[in-house]
């Protein structure tokens, strides 16, 4: 579970599970000499130095999220060396730091594990969940309640096919290529994917919204969820 890094140091390799809301972000991944863009790995990157680290500590993330996109648990890797002589920090002491010296609040670690010193948070995910939700009625996105807003899609219409929007999503079921659906410049080097399985449905807004207020929401806008099931051994 440890291994020698820097001369005089030993190395242990943590599982961290976190959660954001991506308003203020510009992505999940570290933006460097752009001081008026930001990703969440810059402030879990710089509350990580409190660790007292030998070598500097850099987050592995399992999936990346665009700007403005939040996780309810995405997952990262990451290795902190000590001195020699120094027991390796417990999962708890590691969640616990982290939390208390990010200076950003819509970041929050969930949970860490120790985790051997081959694992990879990328290649060890074995699936992704995304949701995506959508409410109707709104003749602009101002309408929405404070509660929702930036975290859902705002439409006109009042009401959707949900019936024939679920129909249609079977097909995107299986194994496809979705290069259409890719961005441009994006680093991925196969864009062949497994779609697992498609729920579309209608639902009340959010907990927080008054009655009066309420409207369908047959799925979600910007929020894609990272459940991710990585394998550790």
């Amino acid at each position: 579970m440890g291994s020698c890094g820097a001369v005089g140091s030993v190395r242990a390799r943590y599982l961290v599970f976190f959660q954001y809301l991506g308003t203020d972000f510009n992505g999940v991944a570290a933006v460097k000499g752009n001081h008026r863009a930001v990703g969440v790995q810059n402030f879990l990157e710089e509350a990580a130095q409190r660790l007292n680290s030998i070598e500097p500590i850099r987050f592995t993330i399992s999936s990346r999220t665009d700007a403005g996109v939040h996780a309810l648990s995405n997952a990262a890797h990451l290795d902190i060396h000590r001195r020699s002589g120094l027991q390796p920090y417990s999962p708890e002491v590691v969640t616990q730091a982290l939390n208390t010296h990010l200076k950003h609040r819509a970041i929050r670690v969930l949970k860490a594990f120790r985790v051997p010193s081959d694992f990879h948070a990328r290649h060890a995910a074995t699936s992704r969940t995304y949701l995506y939700r959508l409410a109707t009625g709104c003749s602009w996105p101002d309408q929405l309640p404070v509660f929702e807003q930036n975290v859902c899609w705002a439409l006109k219409t009042k009401s959707l096919d949900v019936a024939a929007m679920q129909e249609a999503a079977q097909h995107l079921i299986g194994t496809h290529d979705f290069s259409a659906f890719q961005s441009a410049g994006s680093p991925a080097t196969s864009t062949v994917r497994t779609l697992q399985r498609v729920s579309v449905s209608s639902g009340p807004a959010s907990l927080f919204v008054l009655p009066q207020e309420s409207r369908q929401t047959p799925g979600s806008h910007a929020i894609p969820t990272h459940p991710l099931e990585p394998v550790v051994s």
